[in-house]
């Protein structure tokens, strides 16, 4: 969203086609547009008719690609399995977790926001015992909610929707299933299997009755991270300016990826910077370093280094640090100029971080240069300390 135009999720609007022909299809729209029965798929023309003053705005599914691995990478922080669903929806399996993250919901909060923070975009989390529920809750209220779908929740929250919001239910079931008087997923969950077998098929019919009695067995399915590497970026609402505005958020995110690529048992052999100044093109650097790395601070001082040299001082829109030419060989070639000494201390000190980040989340521990600046990490390592401050202040007031 540029300064001065509207917000295009509160108005109107599509994205798709060319805005001054007119022409394509509707890739997305805004929630204001569905109103008006615009629907995904469907011809520019058709969707204009139905609302003449209708805002288009053309595709970029660069920009898309670049943010949807960003949003995942940042839901891999907290989920052991992630599937893809979509370019913009994945299921989290959050199983084996709970000891870091005792509270479902106060997660998927903490998730949401991370995303609204580093990514500038909102989205909506569902919360549930299966996919197909969480899939559900997520498509309740929008934008920027949490929703939860419990089975006890089924009746009230489920049920009372029309047929045609429960998952995979197409147009053609839709009208059978309306014609035969069944018109809210409660109706459906209230028939005889055999009934909905014969009117839609023995697969099908089986399938919608389950989901709308909210049973689904099928498992989150873990997907590898790209094997080409792993990369963070950060969008800026306000333009920055200098240099110590600059090197605190380029070392958090050289500590954010040096410590997935760790997860993965993967060393990288090149480092890569991109920044995005107010003519909004992205200027990329890269270099090759002559033994592989997975060290956080080799990787910062690399990534300084490259910004530094081709960073101008124009004022920065986007920042982000790729990891690539990775390996997972045990054996470590060593520069005969390099201080082992000082290698094996910073080793340990990124074990030590990951280790305790594993054990009880990200969050909880936090590079002094980092909390010291005005980062997203920095600000949430400095609440917390001043909450642990005033819980401990309390404490000894009592006693």
């Amino acid at each position: 969203m540029k300064e001065g135009l509207p917000d295009l999720r509160e108005i109107p609007s599509v994205v798709g086609g060319d805005p001054k022909q007119r022409t394509g299809i509707v890739v997305a729209k805004s929630i204001p547009a569905k109103k008006y029965g615009i629907q995904t798929g469907e011809p520019m023309a058709m969707a204009l008719r139905k609302c003449p003053n209708l805002v288009v705005v053309p595709s970029d599914f660069r920009l898309y690609t670049e943010n949807s691995l960003a949003f995942k990478a940042i839901c891999r922080d907290y989920a052991p399995v992630v599937e893809s669903f979509s370019i913009d929806e994945v299921f989290l399996d959050m199983t084996g977790t709970s000891l870091i993250y005792p509270d479902p919901i106060a997660t998927a909060h903490q998730i949401k926001d991370k995303i609204h923070e580093e990514l500038g975009f909102t989205v909506n989390v569902g919360i549930s015992t299966n996919k197909l529920l969480a899939k559900m809750a997520s498509d309740f209220e929008k934008p920027d909610k949490v929703h939860t779908l419990f089975p006890a929740e089924i009746p009230e929250k489920m049920w009372p929707l029309p047929i045609r919001d429960l998952l995979f239910l197409g147009k053609a079931s839709e009208k059978k299933l309306q014609d035969f008087g069944i018109h809210t997923i409660g109706e459906l969950a209230r028939e005889k299997e055999s009934t909905i077998q014969a009117l839609l098929g023995e697969k099908t019919g089986r399938q919608l009755y389950q989901y709308a009695r909210g049973i689904d067995n099928s498992p989150v399915l873990a997907q590898a991270e790209e094997s080409k590497g792993f990369s963070v970026e950060k969008t800026f609402n306000d333009d920055i300016v200098s240099v110590e505005q600059v090197l605190p958020i380029l070392l958090e995110q050289c500590d954010i990826v040096a410590t997935r690529m760790r997860r993965k048992g993967k060393k990288c052999s090149c480092i890569s910077v991109t920044f995005r100044t107010l003519d909004f093109k992205n200027r990329s650097h890269q270099t090759s370093l002559s033994s592989a790395t997975d060290v956080t601070d080799e990787i910062y001082e690399n990534a300084r280094r490259l910004f530094l040299e081709f960073w101008k001082g124009q004022p920065l829109r986007l920042i982000g640090v790729a990891l690539t030419g990775l390996t997972d060989e045990s054996f470590e070639q060593m520069s005969l100029f390099e201080d082992t000494k000082k290698k094996e201390q910073r080793q340990k000190l990124d074990a030590t971080l990951d280790a305790i980040r594993m054990k009880f989340g990200n969050d909880k521990i936090t590079r002094a240069s980092i909390m010291n600046s005005n980062t997203g990490m920095g600000r949430k390592a400095k609440a917390q300390m001043e909450n642990e401050t005033q819980k401990r202040n309390k404490t000894d007031k009592k006693d």
